[in-house]
């Protein structure tokens, strides 16, 4: 058997290739729309992709299912399960799968357990390798169980929008780990995401981890009374981003062929950017220093890039990348295709903004040379970040729901903007530019510069 993860670090997201060298065959597990990946390491081993399969519907990421079947001539496989809201579209060409069911490449083989609780149509790929044993050797969990943690079961009512499906969820979600944790101790679980991923609470970075493990150490696995589970799973969940709600709804439809993929080119004339998006992916000091007036931010050297811009970026609008070089830009083009921001016309290098005539610049100041009584100090960290401390006067506005509390944000006094080290802040402050706000300021070192008393669990940028 062969097994090979790929992982997207900005997305926290890890997808599989299992293959079986005796029948020269290769199954691709929920790939993302970095196809090439897949194709080259399948022909790296001698083999070919005969299937492409998914755990679920996935709310983080465009996937890669369609277009990697299209183009390599697999056969797609994806779950029957759930109600009618949570099929995938009949026009899809795939085989549907539902619990119970199984299908193989060689001496591989994949059991389908129906696992809901984070979506309804949830499946687990349980793979036995009957060339060596009778016995289930790892378990492909999708968003069900994860290093450390489980799958939140609140998405469809956070970000799809689906009201009351948080606390049915939670208690699908228990009882679906209870039959899970009859699986052997020895199996091996390959989640399909890692730390960072906004699919959890507390995501460890170990890449994989066995069944008897996670039952003595992830919480999630180690609950034995339901509504404690339903209590705690429910508790504490990080801000999902607004594009999860465009993931879900897309990734159930049929995609239009891959051959139709917009084709981004350099520009040079700033006319070209007159209707568009302008989304600037410089380092933050180069964006702070000059920048297009109402542009967009997010760093694409940043581990939170793909997230920062699936907040803010809309999805019905041209798209038009500010880079530092050719090969950034490249990158960012990338990264917006992974979460669907297909929308990019072109892109211009750092050079073309001596051709604008609408520059402007942001002032950045340590914490403790600003005097927040001049002005209005404002905290976009996440929730769980907040109530673990905070500035006494400071006004919390999660730095992804700023566009829907614009009225706790005074227009007409000066804006002090923080996070806890001075890597958001200047995100937040491009979408308060944008929105027409410009007294502002940016705290280059966050709360932490504030020097006030903190927990030490305030570490994280």
């Amino acid at each position: 058997m062969i097994l090979k993860r790929f992982y997207d670090e900005k997305l926290a997201h890890a997808s599989y290739l299992v293959g079986c060298p005796g029948a020269g065959e290769a199954c691709i597990i929920d790939p993302n729309r970095d196809l090439n990946q897949y194709i080259e390491a399948a022909q790296s081993q001698g083999l070919r992709i005969t299937k492409v399969t998914e755990t679920h519907i996935h709310a983080d990421y465009l996937s890669g299912s369609q277009e990697l079947a299209e183009i390599t001539g697999a056969e797609l496989l994806v779950s029957d399960e759930g109600d009618a809201d949570w099929k995938y579209d009949s026009s899809i060409k795939a085989t549907l799968l539902k619990d119970g069911d199984s299908f193989r490449i060689g001496a591989l083989r994949f059991d389908i357990w129906h696992t809901p609780g984070h979506t309804p149509e949830h499946i687990t790929h349980i793979l036995t390798d009957e060339a060596t044993s009778p016995e289930p050797v790892a378990a492909f969990t999708g968003d069900l169980v994860f290093v450390g943690d489980v799958g939140r079961p609140d998405l469809l009512e956070e970000a799809a929008g689906l009201t009351g499906t948080a606390e049915p969820g939670a208690h699908q979600l228990f009882q679906t780990l209870q039959r899970f944790k009859s699986l052997p101790d020895s199996i091996l679980l390959w989640p399909a995401h890692g730390a960072g991923s906004a699919c959890g609470k507390s995501l460890g970075g170990s890449p994989v981890s066995s069944l008897g493990y996670e039952k003595l150490t992830n919480w999630g696995l180690r609950h034995t009374v339901e509504q404690d589970f339903v209590n705690d799973v429910l508790a504490g969940q990080p801000e999902p981003p607004a594009y999860f709600a465009q993931m879900k709804a897309r990734n159930k439809k049929k995609f239009s062929s891959i051959k139709t993929r917009t084709q981004a080119t350099q520009l040079t004339d700033p006319t070209q950017a007159t209707g568009a998006i302008v989304l600037d992916v410089r380092p933050s000091m180069n964006y702070l220093g000059e920048h297009i007036t109402g542009s967009l931010h997010a760093p694409v050297a940043l581990q939170g890039f793909t997230i920062w811009a699936g907040w803010f970026v809309p999805y019905d609008q041209p798209i038009v990348v500010i880079a530092l070089s050719e090969s950034d830009a490249t990158q960012a083009i990338k990264d917006l295709r992974q979460i669907g921001l297909d929308q990019v016309v072109g892109y211009y290098t750092e050079k073309a903004l001596r051709s604008f005539d609408n520059l402007t610049s942001t002032p950045s100041v340590p914490a403790n040379t600003c005097n927040i009584a001049e002005g209005h100090l404002l905290d976009i960290r996440g929730l769980g970040e907040y109530v673990l401390h905070n500035h006494p006067e400071s006004t919390h506005v999660p730095m992804g729901y700023i566009q829907k509390n614009t009225d706790k944000i005074p227009f007409n006094q000066r804006t002090f903007v923080h996070c806890q080290g001075g890597a958001r802040s200047p995100v937040a402050i491009a979408v308060l530019e944008h929105l027409g706000h410009r007294d502002l300021v940016n705290i280059q070192d966050g709360l932490l510069g504030f020097n006030l008393v903190a927990p030490e669990a305030t570490c994280a940028k």
